[in-house]
């Protein structure tokens, strides 16, 4: 009769790492997609209005965004403390918003050019001056769907 020999040593076999470059490029694959670019270097003070009633834009492929307000530090130096509007990544003047909202729609697909939005994002202490006359250029080019861009107000934050 034979003996059955028990194996003393309790060591586990290797671990293969055959499949780790298939797993890693996975991973990377996927964060490639899911991860979404910010649009623009917003480059003035953004701090927005409260408000107690708000909806939430469901599509981001049909707003165009407008902001305004006092340059930020870094740019307060060059541009001065005056409430500017920025389009973009660059500074612009009034009249510059047209051609904008214009080349901005000129860039959308031909179903969504009528149905675009106008996001304007204001400071809370931009003077309603500049931003009227930022509706008035609106206008002018029949950009008509306008939404203030704001954030929860005390209203809401109350209801926790």
């Amino acid at each position: 009769m034979s003996k059955f020999k028990k194996k003393k040593g309790g060591d586990l076999p290797a671990i293969s790492t055959a499949s780790l470059p298939d797993i890693v490029f996975m991973l990377l694959f996927f964060f490639m997609v899911a991860t979404v670019m910010r649009d623009s270097t917003l480059m003035v003070k953004n701090q927005l209005p409260a408000a107690d009633q708000i909806q939430k834009l469901d599509k981001k492929d049909r707003v165009m965004y407008i902001y305004a307000g006092e340059p930020s530090t870094r740019y307060a130096e060059k541009y001065g403390t005056q409430a500017r509007i920025q389009l973009n990544d660059k500074f612009a003047t009034v009249s510059e918003v047209g051609a904008f909202v214009l080349s901005e729609r000129a860039s959308k697909r031909q179903e969504l050019q009528d149905v675009l939005t106008t996001a304007l994002k204001v400071d809370g202490d931009t003077k309603m001056g500049l931003i009227s006359d930022i509706k008035q250029e609106l206008r002018k080019v029949n950009a008509l769907k306008i939404n203030y861009t704001t954030r929860v107000g005390d209203f809401y934050q109350n209801m926790d």
